[in-house]
């Protein structure tokens, strides 16, 4: 009794307002929230065009294969390492999704799509875990092989899908949002549970925070690494096909620089690129950031050409603020 009331008279007690270093440290921790925030709000003044129902809609369409990439990709990321070949293997599923519907059917054909991007993630994560190939240039490698494939089966051209389901799902609609939203939304649902609920999200992070601690606490980092560029491989698979879906072709050339559109989104969503630090939520706010201002430049008509210009000064000026936040703490 006495204590409920210490804490009613305690609650009347004017606090006192927050200092510099207070606000300072909501901020630093808030980084991509508010960005977010502020971004939404400049829209309405740079565009009339922005908030409406259907450009809302094509923004979250287009941000469908940038945010499943994006989810493969922090994982990555929160291990110390990278993946530059997101884009290359979305264009290699894309041709032989494209190219087996016709003989073996169309799940068939998903299901081969989907092995061939896991197979070449694990190829990229046994030359970095077992081969001791930097990050950069074992992804570097098999973003050429892919890309490589890609152009030799298709034979340099585009293939046309000539499958309504497949091509209608893409297109298509359930309560006014896209069909492909759901399997975002539902991929960041198992991305957020694995990351937080999981021993595998646990000592991703603690691989990327410290890897001889890691390794000292009998963890097989090997198999971590392969593991991560294999989820990153089937999560790019599955955006590449959600993208053919979309225009229904099989391109050789999709996604080219594509890894530059992934890897910003996940920087600045917050995540480290010396790995051990970056969240899912973060991650899809880091998406729409940038699908934001990608529509937003498409509709105040700034060339593409300029458009690769901001996108390449976001990132720095990303890693400059996460380098910022981090010598503050």
């Amino acid at each position: 009794m006495e204590t409920d009331n210490m804490k009613k008279i305690y609650s009347r007690i004017p606090q006192p307002p927050l200092n510099k270093k207070e606000i300072l440290n909501f901020l630093s921790n808030n980084t991509t929230l508010l960005v977010f925030i502020v971004m939404l709000v400049l829209a309405a003044f740079l565009s009339d065009r922005f908030y409406t129902a259907d450009n809302i809609t094509n923004v979250l369409r287009q941000s469908v294969p940038l945010g499943l990439a994006s989810l493969g990709m922090l994982f990555v990321i929160l291990t110390g390492g990278i993946d530059l070949s997101v884009g290359s293997i979305m264009a290699l599923v894309s041709v032989v999704v494209a190219l087996f519907i016709p003989s073996i059917g169309l799940w068939p054909a998903i299901l081969l799509g989907v092995i061939t991007a896991i197979a070449i993630g694990l190829i990229a994560g046994i030359l970095v875990a077992y081969v001791n190939i930097a990050p950069f240039i074992a992804t570097l490698a098999m973003m050429t092989v892919a890309r490589g494939l890609a152009l030799i089966i298709a034979k340099g051209q585009p293939t046309f899908i000539d499958n309504n389901a497949f091509v209608n799902f893409g297109t298509g609609y359930l309560f006014g949002i896209p069909l492909p939203v759901y399997i975002f939304a539902l991929f960041t649902i198992i991305a957020q549970f694995v990351y937080k609920h999981t021993i595998f999200g646990r000592l991703t992070i603690s691989l990327g925070s410290n890897e001889t601690a890691t390794r000292f606490a009998g963890i097989r980092i090997e198999r971590m690494k392969i593991a991560v560029y294999g989820l990153s491989g089937f999560a790019c698979g599955i955006a590449g096909i959600l993208a053919a879906t979309r225009t229904g072709v099989g391109s050789p050339v999709l996604a080219l620089g594509f890894e530059l559109d992934v890897i910003a989104a996940v920087v600045v969503g917050g995540a480290s690129l010396a790995g051990g630090k970056g969240t899912v939520v973060n991650t899809i706010i880091g998406v729409l950031i940038l699908s934001i201002i990608s529509n937003l430049m498409n509709l105040m008509n700034i060339s593409g050409y300029n458009q690769q210009v901001v996108k390449g000064l976001i990132i720095i000026l990303a890693v400059m603020l996460e380098s910022y936040k981090s010598k503050r703490t």
